[in-house]
């Protein structure tokens, strides 16, 4: 959203865009009445492993990152119909340009590396799915489009699993233990 709210231009070949804001939205957020306006929300609905990331395995001791895929609706808001379309669409024109978004097009809040990409992908959803989706959620179907958001990593603690060494016994002196050589 961070990127989208950033991008919105003010006209389109010369042709007025109709204001917009931007928010990400929880399932909560979503049951509350719509405070009217135009807007475009985010809301994720489902989280999986990468597929390609579950037998990933660093170094001995080292734990690779968690590679999620994030499921998002992305959903339009307007008082008509040109108001809800037209920002929809600028969106997703937008997320075709551009797929890929590295940490400066990202919500800086979020601690994003400078190393760190993500992919937006659009995702066919079946439109039995995107019905069941929108039956379990307390709003009247909106107008919507999905999209998957990968390869979002969460790192894993830094602590090893190894106790560290916090005493050492050495001998001084004395007999030798038997079978060993001075």
């Amino acid at each position: 959203m961070t990127f989208l709210r950033n991008t919105y231009p003010r006209d389109v070949a010369g042709h007025p865009m109709p204001d917009c804001a931007f928010e990400l939205v929880s399932s909560g957020e979503l049951a509350e009445p719509n405070p009217g306006g135009n807007r475009l929300s985010l809301y994720l609905y489902r989280v999986t492993v990468n597929e390609h990331c579950r037998q990933q395995r660093h170094g001995q001791g080292q734990m690779p990152p968690l590679g999620l895929d994030l499921h998002y609706l992305l959903m339009a808001w307007g008082d008509n119909a040109r108001d809800e379309q037209l920002p929809l669409a600028w969106a997703m024109r937008q997320l075709y340009q551009y797929p890929i978004l590295d940490a400066s097009s990202l919500s800086p809040e979020a601690g994003w590396g400078s190393d760190e990409v993500i992919q937006v992908i659009p995702s066919e959803l079946p439109t039995e799915d995107m019905m069941r989706i929108w039956d379990a959620l307390d709003p009247v179907y909106r107008l919507s489009v999905s999209y998957i958001v990968r390869l979002v990593r969460i790192d894993p603690d830094t602590q090893p699993d190894a106790r560290p060494v916090v005493a050492s016994r050495f001998g001084h002196g004395g007999a030798e233990p038997a079978g060993v050589a001075p």
